[in-house]
């Protein structure tokens, strides 16, 4: 997977109205950010047309940044909310689905791992796992909106799976 420049992890937090994404490289030294952002839909579209869109987006996203992996948070379900991880699903599919077609390697990783692995505590908010990888990819400001510190998170988790015991 790795070549001379070390190898590219795309982390992505995926949601219907939003999905977070940063690509961040791994080698010598630090991890680097090399891309982050938002892939967002309109909630007035029909459900299928959203998915599509992620679908869209998403494979222009990997054609233009060539990641070694692709890294998604699993899915997890509130019993106070279930809806919420049936739409996430929707926008998850659509993710496996792009990375599969253009032959990059998938990785799952549970959520509570990721904010472990950044903040050490595995239920850290929104705002915690902002500060952390402001902190930890030295940014002037927390990057907005939540959900791209997220995938910036799971980014780094991944790579850091992905790298192996030192």
């Amino acid at each position: 997977m790795a070549n001379a420049d070390g190898y590219c992890v795309l982390g992505i937090d995926p949601g219907l109205n939003i999905t977070g994404y940063g690509a961040v490289r791994f080698g010598a030294g630090e991890p680097r950010i090399i891309e982050a952002g938002t892939l967002r839909t309109s909630d007035k579209d029909p459900l299928a047309r959203r998915i599509a869109q992620i679908h869209a987006d998403l494979v222009e996203l990997l054609a233009e940044l060539q990641p070694d992996a692709v890294a998604v948070e699993n899915l997890y379900a509130h019993y106070r909310h279930p809806r919420t991880s049936i739409l996430m699903a929707h926008a998850r599919g659509v993710i496996l689905l792009a990375a599969e077609q253009a032959g990059v390697a998938f990785h799952g990783i549970p959520a509570t791992k990721v904010k472990k692995s950044l903040t050490g505590n595995g239920h850290a908010s929104k705002r915690q796992m902002q500060l952390a990888i402001q902190s930890v990819c030295r940014l002037d400001a927390p990057p907005e909106p939540p959900d791209v510190a997220d995938a910036l998170a799971i980014a780094l988790c991944a790579g850091k799976i992905l790298a192996g015991p030192k």
